[in-house]
């Protein structure tokens, strides 16, 4: 398991070997009008039931030919308006629908794309889909300016397949400017949502199949006016591997980033559904002086495999500081996609490129059904 900050490393690695995974993550929290964005852009979608169906073919000699990440990337972009889910799409395709620039960093699929500007320090976002499923048409042109950059580099090879993995926390603060438009083909009307927003993006990385490695995977970050932080908890599916566990807290006031590598930490507050994964609610952790309690509340997003919440964080530090933070959090649980009966339920998320999923249809028309309901 590897963590950097090197900014250098957040192009496109074309990774080759069977079941790996490669995606570029961002988020915008615009508190003013309780909006929040996610765009991620997949080369070779991790959590893709197709995925996960090809390489359990080939590996148990039902199939031949071994599945490439490039035969499974995609794109999702979500946006959440206060606790509703105004826009949720995920679509993925064989190659040729990802690329990349030949020189530096930038991703695209489908109309989608990202790129790097190192002269503005500032990543520059065009979003264009259709969403039939959904009677949805969404444009966006969202620009990522960073605002805060730190050095930090982790070589941890104490789990022999752990060290596949990389996490590069490329822009931990940003001041996000832009807008995103949604035409609702069912109803015949327009809404256009300008953006002033903190926002975030990291990219991830791994050589082989998450789910041959990570039992469960905490991932989040809040902030205030006086702090802001993000932490990162892994648990790896070989008992005898510590977990990993990394918070980086940021202080407004003086500058400072402080790295807590070596954390203890205290799940409580157990949960699950049908179709969602066992996970924590409440999470405590710390080091030395420092003291987080994350409350996972209100849930954005679930599936079988993951859930995304709002978070309230308490704070502690030394000399009786304390502060209370708000943000995002994320579970993954990678296993549940080896079940059969989940990666048929999380069919009904994506859209596979040629490929009719009733899962699909069914779903997207129920919550097309639901949104006639609402205002």
């Amino acid at each position: 398991m590897n963590i950097s900050t090197d900014a250098s490393q957040d192009c496109w690695h074309d990774l080759r070997e069977p079941g790996s995974y490669e995606w570029w993550y961002f988020d915008a929290e615009d508190d003013a009008q309780g909006i929040s964005v996610v765009c991620i852009w997949f080369a070779g979608f991790a959590f893709s039931p197709y995925y996960m169906q090809h390489y359990l073919d080939w590996q148990q000699g039902r199939r031949q030919d071994p599945p490439f990440a490039s035969d499974y990337s995609g794109f999702s972009f979500q946006l959440y308006d206060g606790r509703r889910e105004t826009v949720n799409f995920i679509t993925e395709g064989a190659q040729g629908r990802f690329s990349d620039a030949s020189s530096g960093i930038s991703a695209s699929f489908e109309q989608n794309s990202f790129q790097y500007d190192p002269e503005a320090d500032a990543y520059l976002l065009k979003v264009e889909f259709d969403f039939p499923a959904r009677r949805q048409r969404v444009s966006a042109s969202i620009r990522f300016d960073a605002i805060e950059r730190f050095g930090y580099e982790r070589q941890d090879d104490r789990n022999g397949a752990g060290a596949n993995h990389q996490w590069l926390l490329t822009v931990p603060s940003a001041a996000v400017t832009g807008s995103v438009t949604i035409h609702d083909t069912l109803k015949n009307r327009e809404r256009r949502i300008s953006l002033d927003a903190r926002g975030y993006h990291d990219h991830n990385l791994g050589a082989m199949p998450v789910h041959e490695y990570i039992d469960r995977w905490y991932w989040g970050r809040a902030y205030s006016q006086r702090h802001y932080l993000v932490y990162y908890l892994i648990y790896f599916r070989e008992k005898s591997c510590p977990s990993l566990g990394l918070c980086i807290l940021h202080e407004a006031e003086t500058g400072r980033y402080r790295v807590f590598d070596r954390l203890k930490v205290e799940e409580s507050g157990h949960a699950w559904g049908v179709f969602a994964p066992w996970h924590s609610r409440q999470l405590k952790f710390g080091e030395g002086d420092l003291l987080v309690d994350m409350q996972q509340r209100d849930v954005m997003d679930s599936g079988p495999f993951y859930l995304r919440f709002r978070a309230q964080v308490s704070l502690q530090t030394g000399n009786g500081i304390s502060d209370e933070l708000k943000g995002i959090s994320e579970f993954l649980k990678p296993g549940r996609q080896l079940s059969a009966v989940m990666r048929f339920f999380t069919k009904s998320r994506i859209l596979r490129s040629g490929i009719a999923s009733f899962m699909y249809s069914g779903y997207n028309f129920f919550k097309t059904w639901w949104n006639w309901f609402k205002p």
